[in-house]
């Protein structure tokens, strides 16, 4: 069982984990696949199949790369989920509870396998960009991984790896968190269904208010 006392930073994910968005990416995907006649997903089987490298995922759903390459079909969903982006919110505890830790003396990041300008343009729009000391995205659209990103994130902060906690909602998550030497918590409120999530042997919570209950803050009032 994690000391959750002992953690002075959180790198958080932000898809799924801040952001409730699995909804969004479901409903924008399923408008590029009607346009090429495939088969329709739910948010139920979008949380089964969803992975890195997001190409993997595409492949899932049908996609064949001989007769249209990742990157064409790839953008597409890109640019139909910018126009609509900012239609997901944050899940309501986000900004009470990042108050609350930080007067714990708990600093954040976030590490993200969103587009850099993207992700800086919805922080900003959700006017938390300010609770971050860095928020570290990829410099493409593609969703690869984030484990180069995170390991050098690691190497900027200059802590002690037992100090941070690593906090997202797929079994990717837990991938980089291994690789950048920290703990884990998983969030089975995202993007990923909760049995994915126990399969890796992480600590897995279903939300917000469960996490604060672990760094012993109160947040009953919100829901």
């Amino acid at each position: 069982m994690n000391n959750f006392a002992q953690y002075k930073h959180i790198i958080w994910d932000w898809n799924g984990t801040l952001l409730n968005d699995g909804w969004l990416f479901v409903e924008v995907m399923n408008i590029v696949l009607k346009r090429r006649k495939m088969k329709a997903i739910t948010l139920e089987s979008y949380r089964e199949i969803f992975g890195f490298p997001v190409k993997d995922y595409y492949i899932k759903l049908g996609f064949d790369f001989d007769r249209e390459s990742f990157e064409n079909s790839g953008l597409e969903f890109i640019k139909e989920y910018e126009k609509n982006c900012f239609k997901a919110k944050l899940y309501p505890q986000v900004i009470p509870l990042l108050n609350e830790l930080q007067k714990l003396g708990i600093s954040h990041s976030i590490l993200s396998a969103q587009h850099q300008i993207l992700l800086d343009d919805l922080t900003q729009y959700y006017k938390i960009r300010n609770q971050f000391i860095g928020i570290i995205g990829l410099d493409n659209h593609y969703a690869h991984s984030k484990v180069e990103n995170g390991v050098n994130w690691i190497k900027q902060l200059e802590m002690n790896p037992k100090e941070i906690l690593m906090i997202g909602d797929t079994d990717h998550d837990f991938e980089v968190a291994i690789a950048m030497g920290v703990d884990c918590v998983l969030l089975s409120h995202g993007h990923n269904c909760i049995s994915r999530l126990q399969n890796t042997g992480a600590m897995v919570i279903n939300d917000l208010m469960e996490l604060s209950e672990l760094f012993k803050i109160e947040l009953n009032e919100i829901k």
